[in-house]
């Protein structure tokens, strides 16, 4: 039973959070673009969602594509490159820390505004409120697995060597379950809150990321024209 219970975990359920954020994605996109939006609510307080979100937006898109190169690139890879683990591990360490701790000061900053500004709170749809929840959750697990599981409880444990390969056998669907039994608790919870995080992307307002404004590459140019002076052209005449 546990090691059905592990497959589905760790070979069934990526899937369906991957498929949801797929067809999720596409069935927003195609019948129902209109509720696409960010829907800001600066006009009701500015402050604070200016710093919270710079730091925020900065500091995840660094640990988005730093997951993403410790996924794609095999340990093999590095090796070859000379470069030593203990090397590769301080620099993700490091960098990492640093962008997930501008991730999880945004993301305090903009939770605060949200909860206790009573007119921002008010305008909150309740996938907002799970969203900020959602985010402060899964950075704050990153963090402890990349700090405190790295560091001080299971120093020697190197994700590459089993959580990167799970993660790359997932796109050519071999995934084996028996790898992730060998990650640290707390990283596979915060795979787990990822993978939460995918599957209900397409549904709440975090689908206005994937936006882009297409239409300003291929729409004609604006011809703007000097308004003529009628006063002035009248004395000439």
């Amino acid at each position: 039973m546990e090691d059905i219970g592990s497959f589905l975990l760790w070979c069934v359920f990526p899937y369906l959070a991957l498929g949801s954020f797929v067809f999720g994605t596409i069935i927003r996109f195609t019948f129902f673009r209109d509720t696409i939006t960010a829907k800001s609510s600066e006009l009701l307080e500015k402050k604070l969602l200016m710093i919270g979100s710079i730091l925020f937006h900065v500091g995840i898109i660094f640990v988005f594509f730093g997951h993403v190169i410790g996924v794609l690139i095999p340990k093999a890879f590095t090796d070859w490159l000379g470069i030593p683990n203990e090397i590769y591990h301080i620099g993700a360490l490091v960098m990492g820390g640093i962008a997930g701790f501008m991730a999880l000061a945004g993301m305090l900053i903009l939770s605060h505004r949200r909860f206790a500004n009573k007119r921002v709170f008010k305008t909150s749809s309740f996938s907002d409120l799970v969203v900020d929840l959602a985010f402060l959750v899964v950075i704050v697990l990153g963090l402890a697995a990349s700090l405190g599981e790295g560091l001080f409880l299971h120093p020697e444990f190197n994700y590459r060597l089993n959580l990167s390969v799970w993660a790359r056998q997932l796109f050519y669907f071999r995934p084996d379950f028996h790898l992730m039994l060998q990650v640290p608790i707390v990283f596979r919870i915060h795979v787990i809150c990822g993978l939460l995080i995918f599957a209900f992307f397409p549904y709440t307002r975090l689908i206005h990321a994937l936006t882009l404004p297409w239409q300003y590459l291929f729409r004609s140019p604006e011809v703007y024209r000097r308004k003529p002076n009628i006063r002035g052209d009248h004395n000439r005449g």
